[in-house]
């Protein structure tokens, strides 16, 4: 019987591959040193070589293997890509052109046709980013125009076009006209229909989203870092993706919920150059060339956000990408370029405008208004560790209780907002719009709602601080319920907003003490202060708080300005923004919602001092199977297991001697190759050991037993055991009967990424982010000692994370918690118990007034008795499926459904507190 790998085993598998290489270790080589981790990277590129070595048909035949085991492991859902191997493979693949063309050239058969050929193939990435980068500039503006009508039909339409939204419908007129009319003259009706609109915006988008596209929920972002960062989530930037979230996107933004489209626009963008990049070869088959399609896509998508390229360009540099080559980055400016210039020659708002906040400032600035701008910088900060905190205890809450009531969430939300927001001016409006007013100077605009009036300041400085402040609750509570929602926008509304009211203030204080030495680099009967500016500048705060992004923030802020005079005010600010978040935590949003999530993913600006060796984190007790010994009936029962991904070859049990890596996909692949070939018998006998020709070939750099570019992939695991077979035998003489005997040496990865026990954890996770093997093999003079993965890695930094926090006094405060008497019941049960109570008693009382024919307690689900204790479950018992494994982060080796599967009913890992 095979021993099986613990109960930890299938919790932590991992489907990984390694491409490196090591002299393998046979019987007459225990001793062997193996070379050292560059000399084996050296060798992923110097492997392409051996085609001189092979035979026509040797290489058909490679090829043949080689593309059947790509077509079945290189996207299977939730893994990571192991980019060593994509690069062999795109070297292989320039290779094989090379001596194509040369053959050809040779036979004097290399006409035009194949000239024409070559020129395409060369071109090919220049034509996809251009097509990409209009289709996203298309849609774009599609967007715009769409969400523009959607935000004034709440409150109105016009009388002449229907179709027309307000700014159309009224052109050239600044306050309105009288073919924009409102849908009543009593404003309670008004206010009634306004929250109706928002309440079938929401529905109608959280059900396009609920039901055919789940994963067009949310931003996006934090999982494009992970997916560009190489690990797969199947349909995440599929083609209903695309579809779902382009048409869910205005309907949400419409609704008046405090969430934003700039966000979304990069997955959108993303998906778009997807779903084109697939339909040519050259991407469909190679993820490295894919991964610079996905970042330019990603600088795309910020450029027709903001009307912004270079800072699209910078956004997808300093946030997205963590491998970003000078042709990634031109290919970023080139998709950026050919998207804004569509978005530009669509010109959906009619005015030249790229973005309808995009502003022109004509006066400078005074070193006196710096004190100011600090004070700016400071909030930003402040307002983003705020709504990080408590945005991921919302989402914890959701995760937890809200699962099964996604698209009832989302209209309650719309519902709420509505009400809140209808009585302010400056939250009835669509956040674009808002900013657009609030960025505006005072001389020769609009003046709304009296902003720029003297005698209605103190009411304005009232209405934007309530503004603010409700703002910042709906976006904690809103940002993550199941419609298309970024954070961009709602960030920068409420940086605008508080802005504004510093300005205003500022503005009073220079009108009241015109004299003071403090205001006196003013000019006299000339406009001082604007505070269009202050709000500008709290926008840039506020995004900058949130996100934790700097440079790209600043070239942003110029491009919609075009001001060169406020450079230097918008670097104060959002240095200062960057120095107070540092306060509080590394990381924006996105990267706590990676590891609030669970995600394997190594932060290339996180710099790490643990102090310690590999040994520490790896796993110590694994799995091998030894070269020789092994029954086809053993192995299928093996497989037959979901405990392991893959299985280190040894040359025996006792000795442990590294001989390779065989991954569970290939094993699969080749057992059932070899039993369509012929009939095996259960009892045939397996070997693992590379033959005497391999390991001459092998001890010269060249390895003729394993096909081009095949290598194996790595199982992570838990709790591993040795196999012992009992009976094992010695090697097959080579006249064993094929029905007795199957040899799978040529699957087996003779060359794993290797590492010494005393290696450096940080170098290590440098090896993880540069090189970017899935797993990592840790052996003593070619003794298997352990292995790690990503995963172990993070898991190591959590734990080291969390002694920190007790070192520094947070430990003594949890131990005085738990000292003190616990209640049965927690917070969010007390919320989660309340909220049903609230529903049940409106179910109750409209069921009552409809007499009986509407029972909203049975299309709720909800509860007949109240939630009492914490072995309730999760969600009332109906929500049960959603259960996380506290212990858990997601290392892609989870065998999930893939139809219809939330993102959020995965199994993830909390940050340790």
């Amino acid at each position: 019987m095979i021993p099986r790998g613990g109960p930890g085993a299938m919790n932590s598998q991992s489907r990984s591959t390694s491409f490196s290489t090591s002299v393998p270790q046979i019987p007459n080589q225990r001793a062997a040193r193996r070379p050292s981790v560059s000399s084996r990277f050296s060798y992923a590129v110097s492997i392409a070589e051996q085609g001189e070595a092979q035979t026509a048909q040797g290489v058909a035949a490679q090829h043949q293997i080689e593309e059947e085991i790509a077509q079945i492991k290189r996207y299977e859902d939730f893994t990571t890509i192991d980019w060593v191997q994509d690069a062999a493979r795109e070297q292989l693949r320039r290779k094989a052109r090379r001596k194509r063309n040369a053959g050809l050239w040779d036979a004097g058969r290399f006409d035009w046709r194949h000239r024409i050929r070559e020129s395409y193939d060369a071109a090919q990435g220049w034509i996809v980013v251009t097509i990409i980068g209009a289709a996203i500039g298309l849609n774009a503006a599609f967007l715009n125009i769409v969400t523009e009508w959607l935000s004034d039909i709440k409150l109105g339409h016009c009388k002449t076009a229907f179709y027309l939204n307000e700014n159309f419908c009224c052109w050239g007129e600044d306050n309105g006209c009288d073919d924009w009319q409102k849908w009543t003259g009593l404003s309670p009706i008004n206010y009634f229909i306004y929250i109706l609109f928002a309440i079938l915006f929401a529905c109608t988008s959280a059900t396009l989203v609920k039901s055919y596209a789940p994963y067009a929920a949310g931003s996006g972002i934090s999982e494009i870092k992970c997916i560009i960062a190489g690990f797969v989530m199947k349909g995440f930037l599929g083609f209903w993706t695309l579809i779902i979230k382009s048409l869910a996107l205005p309907l949400a933004i419409g609704s008046g919920l405090s969430v934003g489209k700039e966000g979304p626009s990069v997955h959108y963008a993303v998906c778009t150059g997807n779903v084109i990049s697939r339909l040519f070869a050259k991407y469909r088959r190679n993820a490295s060339k894919t991964r610079e399609i996905l970042s330019a896509c990603a600088a795309a998508g910020v450029a027709v956000a903001f009307g912004s390229p270079i800072g699209g360009v910078l956004f997808s540099l300093e946030e997205m990408s963590s491998y970003f080559p000078l042709k990634t980055m031109w290919r970023s400016y080139f998709c950026a370029l050919v998207a804004t210039a569509v978005l530009s020659a669509m010109n959906p708002f009619r005015t030249g405008q790229l973005v309808m906040f995009q502003v022109h400032y004509d006066r400078s600035w005074h070193f006196f208004e710096i004190l100011f701008f600090i004070l700016l910088g400071i909030c930003g900060g402040l307002y983003g560790a705020f709504v990080m905190k408590w945005n991921l205890r919302v989402q914890a809450f959701r995760k937890k209780y809200l699962t099964n009531y996604a698209i009832l969430e989302a209209t309650l939300l719309a519902a709420a907002t509505a009400i809140v927001c209808y009585p302010n001016s400056f939250l009835r409006i669509e956040m674009t719009e808002s900013m657009e007013i609030l960025f505006l100077e005072c001389e020769g605009a609009e003046d709304y709602q009296g902003l720029c009036d003297k005698d209605h300041r103190f009411r304005n400085v009232v209405s934007l601080l309530l503004a603010t402040v409700i703002r910042i609750f709906f976006v904690i509570i809103s940002y993550g319920c199941k419609v298309p929602a970024g954070i961009f926008v709602p960030s920068m509304a409420i940086g605008a907003s508080f802005g504004r009211s510093v300005g205003i203030i500022v503005q009073a204080l220079h009108e009241a003490n015109p004299q003071s030495p403090f205001f006196a680099a003013c000019l006299p009967d000339v406009p001082c202060i604007t505070p269009g500016t202050y709000a500008f500048l709290g926008a840039a705060a506020a995004l900058s708080g949130i996100m934790h992004i700097t440079v790209s923030v600043v070239v942003i802020m110029f491009e919609l300005t075009g001001a060169l005079t406020y450079i230097l005010p918008t670097m104060i600010v959002v240095g200062v923004t960057k120095a107070v978040s540092e306060l509080f935590g590394k990381g924006g949003i996105a990267d706590r919602m990676i590891w609030f999530s669970g995600f394997p993913f190594l932060d290339n600006k996180e710099e790490h001092n643990f102090g310690v060796p590999v040994s520490h984190a790896m796993i110590k007790d694994v799995t091998s199977i030894p070269t020789n010994g092994m029954t086809l009936q053993q192995i299928e029962a093996l497989l037959a297991e979901d405990n392991y991904q893959g299985f280190p070859i040894v040359e025996d049990e006792h000795s442990k001697i590294l001989v390779g890596y065989i991954g569970r996909t290939e094993l699969r692949y080749a057992v059932d190759r070899a039993k369509r070939e012929r009939t095996l018998s259960p009892q045939a006998k397996c070997t693992f050991a590379p033959p005497p020709s391999s390991v001459n070939a092998s001890t010269t750099g060249v390895d003729i037993t394993t096909p081009l570019g095949i290598t194996p992939g790595l199982a992570r695991m838990d709790s591993f055991n040795t196999i012992n077979f009992a009976g094992s035998s010695s090697t097959p003489a080579a006249t064993s009967s094929s029905s007795n005997f199957i040899n799978f040496s040529r699957y087996v990865d003779t060359t794993p990424v290797s590492a010494h026990p005393r290696l450096p954890l940080e170098t290590v996770m440098e090896l993880f982010r540069k090189i970017g093997p899935r797993v990592i093999l840790i052996e003593y003079h070619g003794k298997l000692m352990g292995l790690v993965t990503v995963k172990d890695c993070l898991k190591y930094q959590f734990k080291v994370e969390a002694m920190e926090e007790v070192a520094d006094g947070h430990g003594a405060e949890q131990q005085q918690h738990q000292q003190q008497p616990q209640p049965g019941v927690s917070n969010d049960e007390r919320l989660w118990e309340l909220m049903q109570r609230v529903a049940g008693w409106v179910s109750n009382k409209v069921s009552i007034a409809s007499g009986g024919r509407i029972r909203l307690r049975d299309s709720l689900d909800l509860p007949r008795e109240p939630l009492v204790g914490a072995g309730a479950g999760m969600g009332g018992g109906s929500n049960s499926t959603v259960r996380r494994r506290d212990d858990q982060i997601l290392d892609g080796t989870e065998d999930e459904d893939e139809d219809g599967v939330e993102l959020e009913s995965r199994d993830w890992e909390r940050y340790p507190r």
